[in-house]
């Protein structure tokens, strides 16, 4: 009898430990990934006076688009978009994305269409309009009630990176802070020489990673308790709320040594435009 109370209990254990580690699993591995994407693009004035900054298209389609493929590679397929300036432009984008990626056909005279060929993304995307003039920690704060208490996954619609989404959030998890961001080195917009005292050139070096520091890269993993950081509609995230998670020790940083680059000048867009065009997108990961 007492043996058999024993095997009991320790099977009663063994199914508490399988439902936690369930548990853990059904939170982590199914976190929505929230995309910022209501920015005006200002420096980017000769494209988004038509369209909002992560409709500007690498290679014909949207940068969203690509950063949606970075995290959908790696399982992650539930997104939150963060709309502001020309948010219909995405939310048509997305309504019709099922025909924009098919053939089709049209007949008039029915009224009807017929789709060939589709393909359509694993993705459930959420649209939410976040206002025109809130600023980032605002937009966030705006869709809490959309992340169900759970851990999220954050980032700017406007950047890419060949960032391992997989051991971002193993190292996020290990960590166990409110939030993780993921650090990058930029390149230097200039090539570097290497002189000697005599002004001979010794080595010269094409666009260097920059002084040494580590900036923010985006691609954050975030606890609910970040959300408590965050004040209102004119709250910068990358003020106050960072600021605070550091100095209460909640942050950590997942160094990234890759490939990244952001989308901030026409510049930028020309350059992963012609990375893409001769097959040296290093963010291409599908």
């Amino acid at each position: 009898m007492a043996m058999a109370m024993a095997m009991a209990k320790k099977g009663m254990e063994a199914a508490i430990i399988l439902i936690k580690v369930r548990q853990g699993i059904d939170q982590i591995g199914g976190m929505k990934v929230v995309i910022l994407a209501g920015g005006f693009g200002t420096r980017l004035s000769e494209e988004t006076e038509l369209k909002p900054k992560p409709m500007i298209e690498i290679g014909g389609k949207p940068i969203l688009w690509h950063i949606m493929k970075i995290y959908s590679h790696y399982g992650y397929n539930e997104f939150i978009i963060c709309l502001g300036y020309k948010g219909y432009v995405i939310k048509e984008y997305f309504a019709n994305y099922y025909r924009h990626h098919s053939d089709i056909t049209i007949d008039f005279a029915t009224n009807t269409t017929q789709i060939h060929n589709t393909h359509a993304e694993p993705w459930k995307v959420t649209l939410i309009d976040t206002g025109l003039n809130t600023f980032t920690g605002g937009r966030v704060k705006r869709i809490q009630s959309y992340t169900e208490g759970k851990p999220f996954m954050l980032t700017y619609g406007d950047g890419v990176g060949e960032v391992n989404i997989q051991e971002l959030v193993k190292y996020h998890q290990a960590n166990k802070k409110h939030i993780t961001v993921t650090a990058v080195q930029p390149s230097g917009r200039f090539g570097a020489l290497n002189m000697d005292a005599g002004n001979q050139v010794n080595s010269f070096i094409e666009k260097p990673k920059g002084d040494g520091s580590w900036i923010n890269g985006g691609f954050f993993v975030c606890q609910p308790e970040v959300f408590d950081y965050i004040e209102g509609d004119h709250t910068i995230f990358e003020r106050e709320p960072m600021e605070n998670l550091a100095k209460d020790k909640q942050m950590m940083a997942f160094r990234h040594h890759g490939f990244w680059r952001p989308m901030d000048t026409l510049r930028d867009k020309n350059e992963l435009n012609e990375l893409w065009l001769k097959g040296e997108a290093a963010w291409k990961n599908w």
